[in-house]
């Protein structure tokens, strides 16, 4: 039978953090580069952990280490009690030193042109923070403070423990360069796309942005999607030298004189975005830094 009262003979909360870590990471070789420790000491941590409650934390395999359900409620502990001592070294230092140390940021790779900016304005406000930005499909899990704030395009997620919260909308636009309409026109109507070529994502029937993606696959014919990719800047590239018609910022669109808008702005084309944070690590100082920070910079423009 399983006994958290056992925990409070522990010596420390030495185990439950190197736990935490490994539950974290997958493996006790990346958890004990972490904690900065032998990685005997990390199969120690957990063993004594084991003992103590009576029953297992973690299945172990060929690829690592799985937490058991008696490991993931261990492991909401540790990232709890990780998240405040995180605060408390942050208060430490934040008289004397101001932010420091590490800030994750994840999101869906199609955003990064947007962020970086951003980013760069936020370091300059903040010396002595190092940024990891995580640009990827992955969705990296806050709650294992895999990244610090995350954010999302499209429909508002759902997920439990967590906070969502708008970000901004970005307007996007149909658009071509001049190149290409002096070669094919402007389609007047929708029936003339059949006549046009585009550009558009590699995957149509899945992932951000989802609206986008939606109206193109209703309305134009997959024959005449002629260049696909993964990257939004590969597509803004793509149109910009006139290989045909695709969506643009409408903002950015404007920094383009070759650029032709081909249709009215349809409301549907619009893309949400979304700060999502855990609740355990939403009032750590640097995540309330740089949520504020987001607040004052959306306040001045439409990104």
């Amino acid at each position: 039978m399983c006994d958290f009262a056992k925990l409070a003979e522990l010596d420390n909360w030495n185990e439950i953090r190197t736990a935490y870590q490994v539950a974290r990471l997958g493996t006790v070789s990346a958890a004990a580069e972490v904690l900065r420790i032998h990685r005997a000491t990390v199969i120690r941590h957990i063993d004594t952990l084991e003992d103590a409650l009576g029953a297992k934390i973690f299945l172990r395999h060929s690829r690592g280490y799985t937490p058991t359900e008696l490991g993931l409620e261990l492991m909401r502990m540790g990232r709890a009690a990780d998240a405040q001592f995180n605060r408390l070294a942050e208060l430490a230092t934040a008289d004397n030193k101001g932010l420091c140390g590490e800030f994750i940021l994840t999101s869906l790779y199609v955003l990064a042109p947007m962020l970086i900016p951003l980013l760069k304005d936020f370091q300059a406000q903040y010396p002595n923070i190092y940024v990891r930005y995580l640009a990827s499909e992955k969705l990296f899990r806050l709650e294992f403070a895999e990244a610090h704030v995350a954010l999302r395009a499209g429909p508002k997620p759902e997920i439990e423990d967590h906070v969502v919260q708008p970000f901004t909308t970005t307007n996007m636009g149909l658009y071509a360069s001049t190149d290409y309409v002096s070669r094919k026109g402007i389609p007047q109507v929708s029936d003339d796309f059949a006549e046009h070529y585009f550009v558009g994502f590699d995957n149509l029937n899945y992932g951000p942005p989802f609206n986008i993606n939606t109206w193109m696959r209703e309305n134009i014919p997959e024959k005449n999607i002629i260049f696909r990719s993964t990257d939004v800047t590969v597509l803004e590239t793509a149109i910009l030298s006139g290989i045909g018609i695709g969506f643009f910022p409408t903002d950015k669109a404007t920094q383009h004189s070759e650029l032709i808008e081909i249709s009215p702005h349809k409301k549907e084309w619009d893309v949400p975005l979304w700060i999502i944070t855990h609740v355990d690590l939403r009032q750590t100082a640097k995540v309330k830094a740089f949520l504020t920070f987001l607040q004052e910079e959306t306040s001045k423009k439409t990104i």
